[in-house]
This record gives structure tokens, C-alpha cells and sequence, in this order.
């Protein structure tokens, strides 16, 4: 996932859920995905609320059987 918008180069936190995304993971701020009727520029696709990233689970071998 991108760090910052395709159109306008804002930069967006990582935990923020508004920020939208193609099947391709082109990455858009609300305010410009908005502004192109949520439709990807790139792919004509449609933009998606980016999917929220959870922390990654501290799992050892030892937990496994």
C-alpha cells in the first residue's frame, strides 16, 4: 500500500481509514477520490476504502503443534 495520494501527494497515515484503493492498490486521499467519482484514473477501476492493516501477531514455533 502506498505511503501518499497518487493525484495530490498528500501523505497518508497508514491507519487512516479514509483513504481508497483499485485492485491494482493505486492509493488516493478521500478528498480526490471523491473529486473522480471514485474511479480509479489508472485502470478505470473502481476505488475502495483501503482495508485496515492489523498489527502482526507475535506467533513462535512452539506455539504451533
Amino acid at each position: 500500500m502506498k505511503p501518499e495520494c497518487e493525484r495530490c501527494q498528500q501523505l497518508l497515515d497508514m491507519a487512516n481509514p479514509h483513504v481508497f484503493i483499485c485492485s491494482y492498490e493505486c492509493t488516493f486521499c478521500a478528498d480526490c477520490a471523491e473529486g473522480m467519482n471514485h474511479q480509479c484514473p489508472n485502470c478505470g477501476g473502481e476505488l475502495v476504502r483501503r482495508p485496515k492493516q492489523l498489527p502482526k501477531a507475535d506467533v513462535t514455533q512452539s506455539e504451533h503443534p
